[in-house]
């Protein structure tokens, strides 16, 4: 894991607060404890599954890639 993924974790948690403080400007700790842990996961989440697309993609394009067999000799 490297620093920019604990980054874009950090940066979804900043942004679950900031949001969850939007929706309810007295929210408590817990409610703003529960947002920070879910916009972390859901930010972890969201990488691993735009990192997993786009190694599909790349596997897909290496198949389309790859040469035709000419069997008919």
């Amino acid at each position: 894991m490297g620093i920019l993924d604990t980054l874009g974790e950090v940066a979804g948690a900043v942004a679950a607060v900031e949001g969850a403080e939007k929706l309810d400007p007295n929210a408590g700790l817990l409610t703003k404890g529960l947002a920070a842990v879910a916009g972390f996961k859901g930010a972890g989440a969201l990488e691993s599954a735009l990192g997993k697309k786009k190694e599909d993609e790349a596997e897909s394009n290496d198949a389309d890639a790859a040469p035709a067999d000419d069997s008919q000799s």
